[in-house]
């Protein structure tokens, strides 16, 4: 049994997706939150295998919330179900620390899987492309790039502070800083 806990703001979402995997085998809803605060609450006292997390909560950052709930011990796996059309939310899912990234708008079926799939201990994100990673790439200071790389690539975070010679926090910061970078600027301009 996989249980599941799920964060998003709206209630017809929360209750829905209560509804709907009460209905799929193996799969057990056991609670829901709306925003951040009281999201890693119940998720530190449910201990789910799995969180489904909106990225835009109210009270809180959603991808920010996806990297708390990702630092606890153990780590449920996070799928940001979104209905937002963010071109860079595949890349900032990768930093965030996702596992999975569903669309609101997609089938169930495609949810219920991507749930499956993280459960698994694999990841349920696109796939990206070139323009997506020359466009972070182009979003970030050149001594982040580096980091960008580790994170797209989901290199553990021990050995991301190994490998830049920083303490965890720092590193959190810095990351933090990074995706605000690739959520609100626009790209740099490519010197010619």
């Amino acid at each position: 049994m996989t249980r599941v806990v799920v964060i998003d703001p709206q209630p017809a979402i929360r209750a829905g997706l209560a509804m709907l995997l009460r209905t799929e085998p193996g799969l057990v809803p056991v609670g829901s939150a709306v925003g951040a605060r009281d999201g890693l609450e119940l998720v530190s006292v449910q201990r789910p295998d799995v969180v489904i997390l909106d990225p835009h909560l109210l009270d809180a950052d959603g991808l920010g919330t996806c990297r708390r709930i990702r630092a606890l011990d153990p780590a449920p796996r996070v799928v940001l179900y979104s209905a937002d059309d963010d071109p860079s939310l595949p890349v900032t899912a990768r930093v965030a620390g996702a596992d999975g990234l569903v669309e609101k708008s997609a089938p169930e079926e495609e949810l219920f899987e991507a749930i499956r799939v993280v459960a698994g201990g694999q990841t349920a994100l696109p796939a990206l492309d070139r323009e997506q990673l020359d466009a972070a790439a182009h979003r970030v200071d050149a001594e982040d790039l580096a980091l960008l790389a580790m994170l797209m690539d989901r290199t553990e975070p021990s050995d991301v502070a190994a490998t830049l010679r920083l303490d965890r926090r720092k590193v959190a910061r810095r990351v933090e800083k990074l995706l605000g970078r690739l959520r609100s600027q626009p790209p740099r301009s490519i010197p010619t």
